[in-house]
């Protein structure tokens, strides 16, 4: 069992919660059962997994398929667990992966996706991409200025489904517009002062998702390249609502025609 905060092992983990060393290693920090489990799951390779005994016989065929997963499977004493996890109270099991053998590059070519701007939140950006998987998304692009997708919280709050996605941060947004553009689609943005709403755009073909910073919204460069601009009606009063929110509501929206589309041509 390792015991001491100066275990190599327990160096390298830790330094896992910088995203520098994240892309520096290639390594993801997968924290909590519902994560590990997912990964395992989905038949994805570990690298290491860490946890604590109690954990251990608490989920004991759990263990048995990470630990058969990952290069490496360690006890850690409680003391260690909490200093390898960034969260407060975590739950006795960590584990790393290769982020590159792990994930896909979204395509152009596919019928729904989101390009993001200028996110900084890792909680929306985690709940975005759970409503992502949930609506049958294809990709998502982020700007370079975006929250790290790697960080362990945008992990936790997607609930694994970032184990799903293809994402990729993107130098420049407006590039992923006209490229999803030119292969036929169309890219659709909210705003306050929009004429539509977004209940009033037909979705059913190829639609990319135009979202913006949590405070100031969309830029005036991402907004023009936009081939339809809507607006989702709030109370008087309330300025905005956050991105993951908005993406939710366009999102199934979406999932709403192409369903009710697909109805009738059944009945038809």
């Amino acid at each position: 069992m390792l015991t001491s905060l100066q275990n190599p092992l327990v160096k390298q983990i830790r330094k896992l919660h910088r995203a520098k060393e994240r892309r520096n290693l290639d390594l993801l920090l997968l924290e909590g059962t519902h994560l590990v489990a997912t990964a395992c799951e989905l038949e994805r390779s570990l690298v290491e997994v860490c946890a604590t005994p109690e954990w251990q016989e608490r989920y004991p065929h759990l263990w048995l398929r990470a630990s058969a997963r990952a290069q490496r499977a360690e006890s850690v004493a409680p003391e260690v667990l909490v200093k390898l996890a960034t969260t407060v109270n975590p739950d006795g099991v960590v584990a790393t992966a290769r982020r590159s053998q792990l994930h896909r590059v979204p395509s152009p070519a596919i019928d729904l996706g989101i390009a993001a701007e200028r996110l900084q939140d890792p909680g929306n950006l985690g709940t975005t991409i759970r409503t992502a998987v949930a609506a049958e998304v294809g990709g998502l692009w982020l700007s370079a200025d975006s929250v790290d997708p790697d960080s362990p919280k945008v992990l936790r709050a997607s609930a694994g489904a970032w184990l799903t996605l293809p994402i990729a941060v993107a130098a420049d947004v407006g590039a992923v517009v006209r490229a999803f553009q030119q292969q036929g689609g169309q890219a659709i943005a909210t705003l306050p002062r929009a004429k539509r709403t977004y209940w009033d755009v037909d979705l059913r073909g190829p639609t990319l998702i135009l979202l913006g910073n949590e405070g100031a919204g969309l830029s005036a460069e991402l907004s023009e390249l936009a081939d339809v601009q809507a607006c989702i009606p709030i109370a008087p009063g309330v300025e905005s609502l956050n991105a993951a929110t908005a993406a939710a509501l366009l999102l199934f929206e979406v999932r709403r025609q192409r369903c009710s589309a697909k109805d009738r041509a059944a009945s038809d």
